[in-house]
């Protein structure tokens, strides 16, 4: 066989939030390159029309595995890598996917709260972070386990804009006379992401076990027409992200042509953190 450092062929990636936006697309685009898969979700709720799409794509049913996880439950992840590990035998790339976000899509808006800083609510604040930050060190300490009993591993964490600047707030300004910000508790529990990824990446890098992260910015999912004029105006490259240009940087680092990389911060974002 013809060596290709990019391959990610016989990978096996087990993905938190995997039934969301992010993961449904990465998941699909891995078990098109051969790898495995194991998607987990803290709610399986669109399980059967991704398999739909699975079916519809021929990937066989022995390289994917649906689970349900609730990472921040230790139960509940050790439950997870057991069965991918009795599965597959192995975890060699674990994605952090999972997360509480506040979207300004079709779908999501009106579910965000409305808030400003000085009256948001701390117990949004508090559930924001036993999930983004907590549950992200839980589902990571369980995995990182099995790692080390391979000798190897490979973390990629999702991270976000705002891990790395504070939210344009004029982004959400429609015009309408009407308030939106962009939450405090996805700020505060995202921003931990990058320093927890240079803390994994040197902490381990005597092990075998790498970890870099992402950080994606605007996915399009039917955003309503003044929220993408105003994107349009404050993004150097003036649109939004679509799904599928997420696929080759998550398959870079899942490489083996990402070797050397450890503690990297990967921006894909349209240029947005360049301003």
């Amino acid at each position: 066989m013809e060596y290709n450092p990019n391959s990610i062929q016989d990978k096996v990636i087990l993905i938190t939030g995997a039934l969301g936006q992010i993961g449904t697309e990465i998941s699909t685009s891995f078990l098109r390159q051969q790898a495995k898969v194991i998607l987990t979700d803290i709610v399986l709720d669109k399980k059967e029309a991704i398999i739909k799409t699975f079916n519809e794509l021929n990937i066989s049913v022995d390289n994917y595995l649906f689970t349900t996880l609730d990472i921040t439950n230790e139960d509940s992840c050790e439950e997870a890598v057991k069965l991918a590990v009795e599965k597959f035998n192995k975890i060699d790339v674990l994605i952090n996917n999972a997360a509480i976000d506040a979207k300004f899509d079709m779908e999501g808006s009106s579910k965000v709260n409305k808030s400003r800083f000085e009256f948001y609510p701390i117990d949004a604040l508090r559930k924001s972070v036993e999930v983004n930050l907590i549950g992200t060190v839980i589902i990571t300490q369980v995995v990182c386990r099995q790692m080390l009993k391979q000798g190897h591993g490979n973390i990629i964490n999702v991270a976000s804009t705002y891990s790395v600047v504070a939210p344009n707030q004029n982004l959400y300004d429609f015009g309408n006379g009407i308030s939106n910000y962009k939450p405090v508790d996805y700020i505060a529990s995202k921003s931990f992401i990058p320093n927890f990824t240079r803390y994994l990446a040197t902490f381990y890098a005597q092990d075998g076990i790498r970890c870099n992260a992402i950080v994606p910015h605007g996915i399009f999912n039917n955003h309503p027409e003044a929220f993408l004029k105003n994107w349009s105006k404050l993004s150097p490259m003036g649109r939004m992200c679509n799904r599928e240009e997420l696929n080759g940087p998550f398959s870079f680092l899942v490489s083996d042509a990402s070797s050397y990389m450890t503690g990297s911060v990967v921006n894909v974002d349209g240029g947005w953190t360049a301003w």
